[in-house]
C-alpha cells in the first residue's frame, strides 16, 4: 500500500516518470458491493458507471494515451435476463449523455468485440460515438463489448485461413505481425499493465494475446470503490516492476 505522500504525488503528477501508455482494467465487484449494501445489483453497477467517468478523466489528466474497460464480456449473456437488461439499460445511457463531456475532453471512443448480439439501437449509439469522437487526439477509450479474447482470437485465425485458402497468402508468411492485424483495433499498442479490482486474480478471457507482456495488478478494492487515488497506487505498482521482455536482468 502506498503512504499517502506517494499517492499524492503521483495523482498531481510532480516529479512522477511518465504513465503507462495503455493502462487496461477489469471491472470487477459491481454485484458485491451492492450486495454489501443490501442493494439490487443494478445500483452497482450504477455506481461502477460512476467510477468509469471518474477514471476516463484522471487518465485523461495525467496522459494515459489508451484505456480498455472490460465493460461487458461474451459470457455475460448468461447472466440473469434482468441484469442483462439493466447492464444495456446503463451503457445506452452512458452512450447518449457521456459523448458532449467526452469530446470536451478530445477523449476518442472505440470498441472492441462482437457486436452482432447487441442490438440496433445500441450498434447505432455505438457508430453514433465512434463518428463523434473519431476526430479526438487526446486518450483513446476503448469499450470491450461482448468481447470475449479467445473469439477474438479465432476470428483473427479465420481471416488468415481464409486467405490461406484463396491463395492470397502463404501459411510461412504467418507470424506474430501478422497475426495481430487482424485482431481487433490493431493500431493500439498491448496494454502495458491490466488492473483487476475486486480481489479476483485472472484474465477472465481479456485481451490473451494483448496481454502477452503485461504487468497485472490485482486489488481488493471493489469496482465502485476505485478511486483516482487507486490508480495513482496502480501507476507506482507499475513503475516498481522491471520490464525485461523475457531478457536477462
Amino acid at each position: 500500500m502506498l503512504v499517502a505522500e506517494e499517492a499524492e504525488t503521483i495523482t498531481e503528477f510532480g516529479g512522477m516518470p511518465t504513465p503507462p501508455s495503455h493502462i487496461a482494467i477489469i471491472m470487477d465487484g459491481n454485484g458485491r458491493w451492492a450486495k454489501k449494501r443490501l442493494l439490487p445489483k443494478v445500483a452497482g453497477h450504477r455506481k461502477g458507471a460512476e467510477v468509469v467517468r471518474k477514471c476516463v478523466k484522471e487518465c485523461s489528466r495525467i496522459g494515459v494515451k489508451y484505456l480498455t474497460l472490460y465493460a461487458f464480456s461474451s459470457e455475460n449473456w448468461k447472466r440473469p435476463e434482468d441484469e442483462v437488461k439493466d447492464l444495456m439499460g446503463l451503457l445506452k445511457h452512458y452512450l447518449n449523455n457521456e459523448i458532449d463531456q467526452l469530446n470536451k475532453q478530445n477523449v476518442r471512443l472505440r470498441f472492441i468485440g462482437g457486436r452482432e448480439r447487441l442490438s440496433p439501437a445500441i450498434n447505432e449509439l455505438i457508430e453514433n460515438a465512434e463518428k463523434k469522437t473519431g476526430a479526438n487526439t487526446g486518450l483513446q477509450l476503448i469499450l470491450a463489448l461482448n468481447y470475449g479474447a479467445q473469439s477474438e482470437i479465432v476470428m483473427a485465425a479465420r481471416e488468415l485461413a481464409r486467405q490461406v485458402a484463396e491463395g492470397s497468402l502463404s501459411p510461412d508468411d504467418i507470424d506474430e505481425g501478422m497475426f495481430a492485424k487482424h485482431l481487433y483495433l490493431p493500431d493500439i499498442p498491448d496494454p502495458d499493465v491490466i488492473i483487476r479490482t475486486s480481489g479476483e486474480q485472472r484474465l477472465s478471457n481479456f485481451l490473451l494475446w494483448q496481454a502477452a507482456y503485461s504487468e497485472f495488478i490485482f486489488v481488493e478494492t471493489l469496482w465502485p470503490d476505485f478511486t483516482e487515488e487507486s490508480i495513482a497506487e496502480a501507476i507506482c505498482e507499475y513503475h516498481k516492476r522491471e520490464r525485461r521482455y523475457g531478457a536477462r536482468p
